[in-house]
Formats: structure tokens, sequence, C-alpha cells
């Protein structure tokens, strides 16, 4: 989970002007880590064994602990239509894309202890809107605190590289600081959790309550 990295150091320099020139194809992840191949340098398989890990202890601290943060909100939005609900089986870009997708997806992944990777992905939309550079350095030390940092209950699951991505660019922070990590998380959720989505309750009972609504108008 990239253990041995200090976050003090990619926290204090927040704001400092140390800023980095590199280029905006260097900044973006090679993209053999994002396929599910064998090849020797693709870290996709590490990344997702540690997500199994994180889930399983964090499934055990949430039996252990009752007393749970409230969990934020649900985006708001419009009762989705059956053809926007069997739209999301077409692609999981069209189901992020959906507020109410988005929601849907968000209750399953609470039932798999995995509700922080779409918190994460929300959390550095919202960042990407910013342009104020202190809204920009706050909001950038609140989603390293909540989600990156070994010692958050909502830490997601990142290889070490992009970790190192992070922490440089935590000296200071842009509105796509996160972009990498977002990018891994993302390909996390549509390769490992979205299949289940579709074969889940919770999405088959959404299709099947929307046709029959459909059939009786």
């Amino acid at each position: 989970m990239g253990g041995g990295r200090s976050e003090t150091s990619a926290l204090s320099g927040t704001g400092g002007g140390r800023g980095m020139t590199t280029t905006q194809n260097s900044q973006r992840p090679n993209a053999c880590c994002f396929c599910w191949c064998c090849c020797c340098s693709c870290s996709c398989l590490t990344v997702r064994n540690e997500e199994e890990k994180r889930k399983r202890r964090r499934r055990k601290r949430i039996s252990q602990d009752t007393k749970m943060d409230t969990i934020p909100n649900c985006e708001a939005c419009t009762k989705p239509s059956v053809d926007e609900i069997r739209l999301w089986s077409q692609s999981f870009d069209k189901l992020m894309r959906n507020p109410a997708g988005r929601n849907v997806f968000r209750e399953f992944l609470r039932t798999e202890y995995s509700e922080e990777n779409m918190l994460f992905w929300l959390a550095c939309e919202d960042l990407k809107q910013e342009i104020s550079k202190g809204a920009v350095e706050e909001k950038a030390r609140s989603i390293y605190e909540d989600y990156i940092s070994i010692l958050s209950p909502k830490e997601v699951s990142l290889d070490a590289r992009v970790r190192e991505v992070i922490n440089r660019k935590m000296q200071d922070p842009t509105p796509h600081t996160f972009e990498d990590a977002q990018l891994q998380i993302y390909t996390l959720m549509h390769r490992d959790s979205y299949p289940r989505f579709l074969s889940s309750n919770i999405y088959k009972s959404l299709v099947h309550g929307g046709s029959r609504t459909s059939s009786e108008s």
C-alpha cells in the first residue's frame, strides 16, 4: 500500500511554490499499468490484491466499531428511466456519467466495503472544478488525508508509483494532483466491481422494476 512513504513530507510543502515542470505525457501513467495482463511491469494485479486485503480489514473494523462516520449524502438526481438503467449495462462510462447510476453503484460498493473508491473519484472530480489556489490546496490536503494517508480508514488502494507521484505533486497542489490515482481507482472499479454490480440483486431489481412499470403504463 506504499507503506514507507512519509506523509509529513508530502503535506508540509503544500503551497510552497515548488511546482513541477513535467510534461503532460510524463504525468500520465504507462498504459500497461491499466491492462489486466501478465507482463512483469504491470502493477494492476498488485493493486487488486491490495484492494481485497483492504476490504477484509475494513469489514473487520466495521464489525468491531459500530460508531462509523455518517455516510455523506448521495448526489441529487431524478429517478432514472428504464432506458437509462439498461444503458448502464452497456458500458462503465455510461454508468459513471449518470448521477443516478453513480448513486446506485455507490450503494452496491457500500455492500462490498469499498464505497471510498467512489467517494475518492467524486472528490477528485470536485477538485478539478476549483480555480482558487487556496481552495485547491485545502481540498487537495483533505483528499490526501481522507483517501491517500495510510492512517485513514478510507484509504484507497494505489500502487507505489502512483503514491510517489502524489507525494511529489502535493508540494504544490493543482486541480489535477490526483489524476493518475483517480484513473487507477476508476479502472479498479471498472474491472473489479462493475461486473459484479451488473450481476447483483441491486441492479437486477432496478431492471425488473423498471420493466414492470414500463409495461403497466
